[in-house]
């Protein structure tokens, strides 16, 4: 049988172990595996004409990280470790490792009806077989009358091993598990499925085993959340799976496989729970917050179109975004009360609970009102409730904390729009900015004078062109006319920028 390039092997192409072995396929490790496909990414994105820190950016389209972070992380991808992301709650660290999940090369050759993916080669070639051990099931149904002890790949007849190519999915070649004092040693190794226990009666039979999430995890990748919140027991489980590549159960008498790429993520409060040689099988990479004001905006963006939200004006997101960058550089992102006020799910709830409050009131475009409203409570939200009393100083600290910095975040953001406008459609004609503002403020309170500019494409020309600059930029969608959008933004501008547009106001420069 012919075999197409893996590449173009589609998923449930069926073949023996002998096809495998005559089309040369390869026995490559996950975390081999793991490598070409990001040296092959990037290769493709170099041909596109992009430079090396645009490459490796282009690999995580939806993940908005610190260069240094992209740089530690890819290099300790090419070189083939264990990764270890760690740093403030709500920093992005988990969605992070969902994203390599996305990256990951899924489709591989299996033996069928393996229940941990081993690979056909493994079962008749004794190189592959040293590298990459078979399980015990797969042992028993190809050894000479299923004794285990007489299992010898170079006797086994590749004709007889069945082979398909299939992409790796969650149970089966992926693995999530969840970090707390709750999860045992079973929960990685596995535990025995009773009714396969009834029909082969020995519950130290490997037989008897239902895969745990280290064995669901063979030949591809496992992420382990809070991975300092398991039991010291259970990260020994962990630790022997990365050292020998093997898993033995306690209640099998016998190992399987257990070869995947990890990636755990850890709070800083729990590093030090995470024990020494485990660590050291672990590459760390810090995932913090961006300092870059755009990275920032660029994060809330991707949010709220995963979320379809309602309409928040531009100056109220960028400047609740400010506020939170505020609240980063002054506040300690260690303190466990507070340590999640300042993380993202904060910087990606206040835009919705913004247009939440102007629903409340039965609005359809938010005011500035409305987002120290959403500041409020999204931050408020995000305090760890110890004790009422602690709550409370920890409120009345965040709510003294908008109270300083919304206004100066407002004017900033207010100021980045109106000088954008001013620079490239203006190009800084005073006369014409004059002008606008002239119209502007004539129709900003006088709604009869805003139906007529709707119905009329030639009354207030200046205002007009303003319309569809905004228009093109806030995307309101049905929150409210293009009218009605323009004279809002108008106002915000003329309540916090004052049309003025100083040189040095510029868009990243910290509160």
């Amino acid at each position: 049988m012919a075999l197409p390039p893996l590449d173009r092997t589609r998923p449930g192409t069926r073949a023996t172990a002998a096809d495998l072995k005559a089309a040369h396929a390869p026995v490559d490790s996950p975390a081999y595996r793991f490598r070409t496909e990001v040296l092959r990414r990037l290769e493709e994105f170099r041909q596109k004409g992009l430079d090396r820190v645009e490459a490796v950016r282009a690999l995580f389209p939806r993940t908005i990280l610190p260069d240094p972070t992209y740089e530690d992380l890819v290099a300790g991808i090419i070189a083939g470790s264990h990764l270890l992301f760690f740093g403030p709650s709500g920093a992005g660290k988990t969605s992070l490792a969902k994203d390599l999940w996305g990256l990951f090369p899924k489709g591989v050759w299996v033996v069928v009806g393996c229940p941990v993916q081993d690979h056909p080669l493994s079962l008749v070639d004794p190189a592959a077989a040293a590298r990459f051990p078979p399980c015990p099931i797969c042992q028993r149904r190809f050894a000479p009358d299923a004794d285990p002890a007489r299992f010898d790949p170079a006797n086994v007849d590749p004709a007889r091993v069945p082979a398909e190519y299939v992409l790796l999915r969650e149970g089966f070649g992926f693995a999530r598990l969840q970090g707390s004092s709750e999860v045992f040693p079973d929960h990685l190794t596995g535990n025995i499925n009773l009714r396969k226990l009834e029909e082969v009666g020995d519950p130290m039979n490997p037989l008897v085993l239902e895969p745990g999430k280290l064995l669901q995890a063979n030949r591809g990748f496992l992420l382990v959340d809070e991975i300092g919140k398991l039991p010291l027991g259970t990260q020994n489980v962990l630790l022997q799976a990365l050292q020998e590549g093997t898993v033995t159960p306690s209640k099998s008498r016998e190992s399987f496989p257990g070869s995947f790429v990890a990636i755990g993520t850890s709070n800083l409060s729990d590093l030090d729970n995470i024990n020494d040689p485990l660590s050291d099988r672990l590459t760390s990479v810090h995932v913090g917050y961006n300092d870059r004001h755009a990275d920032n905006r660029q994060i809330v963006a991707i949010g709220r179109a995963d979320a379809s939200g309602a309409y928040v004006p531009e100056v109220l997101v960028d400047a609740g975004v400010r506020v939170i960058e505020a609240w980063r550089l002054r506040m300690s992102e260690e303190n466990p009360d507070i340590g999640e006020v300042g993380s993202n799910r904060t910087l990606l709830d206040v835009a919705g609970r913004t247009a939440a409050m102007a629903a409340l009131d039965g609005r359809g475009v938010p005011s500035s009102a409305d987002l120290k409203a959403g500041l409020l409570h999204a931050m408020r939200g995000r305090i760890r409730a110890r004790s009422g009393d602690s709550y409370r100083q920890n409120e009345k600290r965040v709510t003294e904390f908008v109270d300083q910095y919304l206004s100066p975040s407002l004017k900033r953001s207010a100021g980045v729009y109106w000088c954008r406008y001013f620079r490239e459609v203006l190009k800084e004609n005073k006369g014409e900015a004059e002008a606008l503002v002239g119209e502007g403020r004539r129709l900003k309170d006088d709604a009869s004078l805003q139906a007529e500019l709707t119905a009329d494409g030639t009354l207030f020309p200046k205002f007009r062109s303003f319309a569809r600059y905004v228009t093109d930029r806030e995307r309101a969608g049905d929150a409210a006319g293009p009218t009605a959008v323009a004279v809002n933004v108008f106002r915000l501008l003329e309540e916090f920028s004052l049309f003025s547009c100083p040189e040095e106001d510029a868009d990243d420069a910290p509160l």
